[in-house]
């Protein structure tokens, strides 16, 4: 296990001095494919490394068909979201300010900072499991608190010296590491048992009742379409990286270019999960634990290089989102005041570490329950922005109102049960919308009752 470890702190050294190496480059503006490979970096994080092979494991290849919707809303996202935005705008929400008013801006960005609060830390807190129980095989048991500070420590470093440039090309590398791991990690398994484990499995799956089941062709290509033009048309995160780039092409190209390579790590990563119920049977009780239980088996400077990828997954994410939370508290809520960007990302940094100490691993499984989490706020969010895009009214009240609703009908969406499974999260995200057209609608009606009285 010393050999994993060595592999493991060679790649901690290595990935800040290439990052910023690359971000002070005399080139300007960023080449689209690796904003694309940034894309992938930001949403494929250590939950989807970890979990998605435990989803295989019980549902086959469910997330390939996932990837099918994604392609969908990806190409709306491209089409009808991105020319709403300025090339090289800091924040998003600037939009809706433009069209309805700041105070609305600042609702939306308060919402997006919240909740990235909470996803990023749990996935700080996943991406630190690995590493934990690779010092426990050594003999060592490191604090938690100490493991989430050095992560953080080293991923604060590239993203305060080298901006956003840094964070692009890092997030590049590291979504290079977990492939090629990822890749290396089959071919193991097929030198142990050959193909035989990489039998045929479902694409998507049936038998629960409607619309509590997110792998069915409808959730996973109707839902997961729409999913992807919340996710990625609306979130911080994800459009920060595309206005990154110097041309709307550039930015579009990244766009629809980042599903096939996220459809490729899903296969990937399912043909894991299904080959593993051959090697490891009767471990679905605890799904995401699997593959870092397998990747301690493998021989060290491999099981050294996946540990690092897992690690490439969580710094991914969680620079990205350093960066971006960052640029929108000082673009929605501080632009007046001598707040550096640097000075907030830290802030941020320090945050994340309190709520991954806060965090408790949910049951089942963390990519699903991340997706669900998300979608509560998506569905609001993405009514908002369509509510500019293409409702007539510009009535501040009236979009608050119905963004206010949103929340509070998936709230209750929260408690709804079909048979005792509760909604899957792509629907979460049309019934928001839903709901934000239906509150406005009504507030504006309310409003003219009141003017005619």
């Amino acid at each position: 296990m010393t050999v994993s470890f060595l592999v493991i702190l060679l790649y901690l050294c290595l990935l800040p001095v290439i990052s910023i190496t690359l971000a002070r480059q005399p080139r300007k503006d960023l080449p689209p494919w690796a904003i694309c490979l940034s894309l992938v970096a930001t949403e494929t994080s250590t939950l989807t490394i970890v979990s998605v092979p435990g989803v295989a494991y019980l549902k086959g290849y469910v997330f390939v068909g996932l990837a099918a919707g994604y392609l969908v809303g990806r190409i709306a996202v491209a089409l009808w979201f991105l020319p709403l935005h300025e090339r090289g705008a800091t924040s998003i929400y600037r939009y809706i300010g433009q069209r309805f008013g700041t105070k609305l801006q600042k609702i939306l960005s308060g919402t997006f900072l919240a909740t990235r609060l909470v996803a990023e830390g749990v996935r700080l807190y996943a991406g630190m499991i690995p590493v934990s129980m690779l010092f426990v095989s050594m003999g060592y048991a490191v604090p938690d608190l100490l493991l989430l500070v050095l992560i953080v420590l080293l991923t604060l470093a590239y993203t305060v010296a080298g901006g956003l440039r840094a964070v692009v090309w890092s997030d590049s590398l590291q979504l290079g590491l977990y492939l090629g791991g990822s890749i290396a990690c089959l071919a193991v398994i097929w030198s142990r048992a050959g193909l035989a484990p990489f039998h045929l499995a479902p694409v998507f799956s049936h038998g629960m009742p409607p619309f509590t089941d997110p792998f069915s062709i409808a959730g996973a290509v109707i839902g997961g379409a729409i999913l992807a033009l919340a996710s990625h048309g609306t979130d911080q995160l994800m459009l920060q990286r595309c206005l990154a780039a110097k041309t709307l092409n550039g930015a579009r190209a990244a766009m629809i270019g980042s599903v096939f390579i996220v459809g490729l790590l899903f296969a990937l990563l399912s043909c894991i999960g299904v080959a593993l119920r051959d090697l490891m049977p009767g471990q679905g009780a605890r799904p995401d634990a699997l593959f870092p239980q397998f990747i301690l088996t493998l021989p060290p400077v491999l099981s050294g290089l996946l540990v690092a990828g897992i690690l490439a997954a969580t710094m991914g994410s969680l620079s990205s989102a350093m960066n971006a939370m960052a640029a929108a508290t000082k673009a929605d809520f501080l632009s007046r005041a001598k707040f550096s960007l640097r000075g907030l990302t830290v802030i941020w940094a320090g945050l994340l570490v309190l709520t991954a100490l806060l965090f408790s691993r949910p049951n089942g499984s963390a990519v699903v329950f991340g997706l669900s989490i998300a979608s509560y706020s998506y569905g609001a969010t993405l009514g908002v922005f369509l509510l500019a895009m293409i409702g007539r009214s510009r009535d501040e009240k009236a979009a608050i109102f119905g963004f206010v609703s949103a929340v509070g009908a998936l709230g209750l969406m929260s408690f709804v049960r079909i048979e005792g499974h509760a909604i899957a999260f792509p629907w979460l995200v049309p019934a928001g919308v839903t709901a934000t057209f239906a509150g406005a609608k009504v507030f504006s009606g309310l409003r003219q009752i009141g003017l005619k009285k």
